[in-house]
């Protein structure tokens, strides 16, 4: 774990707790304090408390945390921390723990003499999640005391008082999400887990434990431990762990430039993506900022000065090719983790998670510049070998701009390059329009039968794409449904330095939604299309853009009564509805496919938007996407094995 420098550290008291405003409006627009009320918005308050203790790991008091989901749904974090203070605020008159909890934008991390810097995106802290709690239960073990005080829609109920006497040190909050606020209240292990890994990756030396006493069908409860000795070293191998190493070393930098404490771990592979995960106060930057342009201006300079010294010979082989190599090329391949903490950071982009902090930049990059120089210079062997892969790239690049030249200048007699598949909609608002990326003839027919063809437009697929994930990156502009896909959303590649950045200006639809059968190939086909968009055109799924459409897998019928039923569970609440349960006097029908279904029934049930079940695909977790990906559609068979046997009986699927 990093040395923070703390002062007064050890004096953490009410005189530390400062209060910016109040907390009238997040019942009222719970979605501006924790981004949704769905799911999303739900996890996010288990996050905004386990970011108080993260806080306390941060300033070197707090070791462990524990998260609880308890049976009913509650979520308790404890850790072993110094406590929130409990004595008199002199400004509110009242205990601090009261205002932390009762006030928005109040705590220790706004004084920099109790916490340098410290985690969480919007700072909004524990009072939201209190305001958002039908019921929360605050601890203090503090002093040899246990000081509590509960509350009720972050109203409390009574003045901060000792309940008993401890040997613990620490805060422990207990907290009941408001099910009139939120969509869901019930939380997802899987989901928790992962940020619960990501943040013992970013915080090296801190145990955090995740129990889920919710017993399974078999009575079983979860628990898991998250500790990391090695921080992003391990991190990076965890994400690259379903690769093939270029070698196996982790090139690794952990120091202090300009006051910013910066850490990265960087390893090479033989695959053809980037892989570039950034991260400011534990906080995961999706669109990157001013950290990871100076992490990239540093790869690239530093490995282009070591190649011109030493590799003079292999670049005038790609000279007299009319080869250039360019920045993208030396991050084909590259796996990179970088995290840095910044006292006062500045949150820019479209959901507010890019660094606009400009002293980042060249902190980043000297830090940086200088590890991999000594490196490479020491590593000679892995060094060559990093510049065979960066050659290799700059070739592939040359002849990936030539496929996309031959697709994208089209002349314009040639009907302005849109597929000659693809049934188009009459609308030419993007934002009104959808594009549904169906599979197979007869799918397609009845999908342009049944569809609104104001805004609905239908792209017919023929059989499986190809696994983008295991082929080089020009290979995917050769394949014609791939082609198609990106000639119908009117994606463009810059011809340049850029050529694996998406350009989305003419994006023609803002919905675009894989529509494939409820069987074992559907799912295939679902994957396969996902890696697509997530390793060729990732800001389409950032934007909110792409979903997978839910068909019903079967329609159940007694007598006049007729529903559709989207999975087996469905199907069994019907027959428990309308037949006590029994099969006897109900006729079902199981969609096998989606063109078992007549143009009308498809329209009704998955293409109609104020009937249809859309999912959308998100990525909360880029890491975590990362390695899943790679461990389903990579070449390593171990893992993936491993995956679909640990998660077969989760699946629902009918070959």
């Amino acid at each position: 774990m990093e040395d923070i420098e703390i002062q007064n550290g050890g004096n953490y008291s009410a005189s530390n707790i400062q209060v910016l405003e109040g907390l009238e409006a997040v019942r009222k627009r719970p979605a501006m304090y924790i981004g949704d009320i769905s799911e999303k918005g739900l996890h996010h308050l288990v996050y905004e408390t386990v970011d108080n203790s993260i806080d306390e790991a941060l300033a070197g008091y707090c070791t462990h945390i524990e998260v609880t989901i308890n049976e009913d749904n509650s979520i308790t974090v404890q850790d072993n921390g110094r406590g929130i203070p409990v004595d008199m605020h002199e400004k509110e008159h009242k205990s601090a723990l009261e205002v932390v909890m009762t006030v928005l934008h109040a705590g220790g991390k706004f004084d920099k003499g109790s916490y340098k810097v410290s985690g969480g995106l919007h700072g909004v802290g524990v009072s939201c999640v209190n305001a958002l709690s039908t019921h929360m239960t605050s601890q203090v073990f503090r002093d040899g005391k246990i000081y509590q005080q509960e509350y009720e829609k972050g109203k409390p109920l009574y003045d901060v008082k000792v309940v008993g006497e401890t040997d613990l040190r620490g805060t422990r909050q207990q907290f009941w999400p408001d099910d009139t606020i939120f969509i869901t209240t019930t939380y997802k292990y899987d989901i928790l887990a992962a940020r619960m890994r990501e943040l013992a990756f970013l915080n090296a030396g801190i145990t955090i434990t995740l129990t889920d006493l919710r017993p399974d069908e078999e009575g079983n409860t979860r628990q898991e431990v998250f500790h990391s000795a090695d921080g992003l070293k391990e991190f990076v191998r965890y994400i690259d762990s379903t690769r093939t190493h270029l070698f196996n070393d982790v090139i690794y930098l952990n120091t202090e430039k300009q006051g910013i404490p910066i850490e990265a771990a960087i390893m090479y592979n033989t695959a053809y993506s980037e892989n570039l995960h950034s991260y400011v106060n534990n906080i995961n930057t999706i669109e990157g900022g001013t950290h990871l342009t100076g992490f990239r201006m540093a790869l690239t300079r530093t490995l282009k000065k070591y190649a011109d010294d030493h590799c003079t010979k292999e670049l005038e082989r790609l000279e007299k090719n009319k080869v250039e190599i360019s920045g993208e090329d030396f991050r084909e391949g590259l796996t990179a983790v970088i995290s840095i903490k910044v006292a006062e950071p500045q949150f820019e982009g479209q959901t507010k998670t890019k660094l606009g902090n400009s002293e980042v930049t060249g902190a980043v990059q000297q830090a940086v510049g200088e590890a991999l120089t000594n490196y490479l210079e020491e590593h000679p062997k892995e060094a060559k070998l990093i510049v065979d892969k960066v050659i290799l790239a700059a070739t592939a690049r040359v002849a990936a701009r030539k496929a996309r030249e031959s697709v994208q200048r089209k002349s314009p007699m040639s009907g302005g390059g849109l597929p000659g598949k693809l049934a188009d909609c009459s609308d030419r608002d993007p934002a009104r329009c959808e594009m549904f990326i169906v599979e197979g003839d007869s799918a397609g027919g009845s999908a342009k039968q049944g569809r609104n063809r104001h805004f609905q437009a239908i792209l017919p697929i023929r059989g499986k794409i190809f696994n983008v994930e295991r082929v080089m990156w020009h290979k995917a502009f050769e394949h014609e449904e791939v082609n198609n896909i990106i000639q119908a959303l009117g994606v463009r590649y810059g011809l340049g330095e850029d050529s694996k950045e998406a350009n989305y200006d003419k994006l023609r639809y803002h919905k675009v939604i894989l529509m494939t059968d409820a069987d074992v190939d559907g799912y295939h086909i679902d994957t396969l299309l996902m890696t697509l968009f997530y390793r060729y055109m990732p800001e389409l799924i950032q934007r909110g853009h792409l979903f997978i459409a839910t068909p019903p897998l079967y329609r159940c019928k007694k007598g006049k009564i007729e529903e559709y039923c989207y999975d087996e569970r469905g199907r069994y609440q019907f027959l428990l509805k309308y037949n006590d349960g029994q099969e006897q006097g109900v006729y079902t029908q199981r969609y096998k496919g989606l063109g078992e279904m007549n143009p009308e029934q498809l329209w009704e049930t998955t293409m109609n938007p104020d009937t249809r079940l859309l999912k959308q695909v998100t990525i909360e977790d880029a890491a975590a996407a990362d390695y899943v990906f790679s461990m389903l559609m990579g070449e390593d068979v171990g893992p993936r094995r491993e995956f679909i046997e640990k998660n077969a009986n989760y699946a629902n699927i009918d070959a």
